[in-house]
């Protein structure tokens, strides 16, 4: 059953649908104890693509990590909506974290592209709660413990962004301040989580050097990190399930998870 991050109603709400009310749908594993990750899906700010939701969760659940499919808001809502829902999603989980059966310590976060985007935005723009707030849930820390970045946008500066996302998160014409903030690559700070990432060479969308240019600013600030680069793949691809390459991506993210004490100690 899905959990409504603002059972009231979310901050600059414009109605009452589902688009306008994000939640997180929960995927959780028997016990207690267990990590989680939390499912940004892509879709250029302006969808959420299915293929990047449940069936990510349900291989989360595969490999011994519990898992929360986030739905944020997107266009017409821009920023800072979705960033507010990712960063309340994670609060509510890590508030949440023992009826849940989670580690309140082990909560990542994991974005496909737009998703990834936000994932890497939550992943450099966080703080450690608010201890006066009168809602418990905005007390808890909005950091998450990693990132699991996929094929995601990171700039919005405009060698390299993905246009499509940059105009439904900031506008025709945006802010530059805006676009300074939101490049992540120039976010990164030595309390950035440690992360992983994957990308193709030849991406069509959203070019590698989204993935590169963040792994580079990672390194310079000291976080370690997992870049996986494969040589040939078209944008949007999930779990790559239908390509013998690039489907081992699943493989190495368990293996790093496990490094990070996330999944289990052997696939189930």
């Amino acid at each position: 059953m899905e959990r409504l991050l603002w059972p009231e109603g979310a901050p600059l709400a414009n109605g009452t649908t589902d688009e306008d009310r994000p939640a997180l749908i929960p995927y959780l594993l028997e016990g207690s104890g267990h990590a989680a990750v939390i499912v940004f899906p892509g879709g250029g700010y302006g969808m959420r693509a299915d293929h990047e939701g449940e069936p990510i969760a349900r291989w989360l659940n595969s490999i011994g990590v519990s898992a929360f499919v986030l739905r944020y808001r997107v266009a017409p809502y821009g920023y800072p909506c979705a960033l507010l829902d990712a960063q309340r999603a994670i609060r509510t989980v890590r508030h949440e974290a023992e009826r849940y059966g989670i580690d309140p310590n082990r909560i990542g976060i994991l974005g496909f592209s737009a998703g990834g985007h936000l994932a890497a935005t939550a992943g450099t723009h966080f703080d450690a709660g608010r201890p006066e707030a009168e809602d418990e849930i905005e007390r808890r820390s909005s950091r998450p413990d990693l990132l699991i970045l996929c094929y995601p946008v990171i700039t919005m500066l405009d060698s390299h962004t993905h246009e499509g996302s940059r105009l439904n998160l900031l506008g025709a014409e945006p802010d530059p301040n805006l676009v300074e903030l939101l490049s992540n690559e120039r976010q990164v700070t030595a309390d950035t989580p440690p992360t992983f990432l994957w990308h193709t060479s030849d991406d069509g969308a959203v070019p590698v050097e989204n993935s590169l240019r963040f792994a580079s600013a990672l390194r310079e600030k000291g976080v370690l990190f997992d870049l996986h680069v494969y040589a040939h793949g078209r944008h949007g691809m999930g779990l790559a399930e239908d390509d013998d390459h690039v489907k081992g991506w699943t493989d190495a993210c368990a293996s790093w998870l496990r490094y990070n004490g996330f999944a289990a100690t052997a696939r189930e």
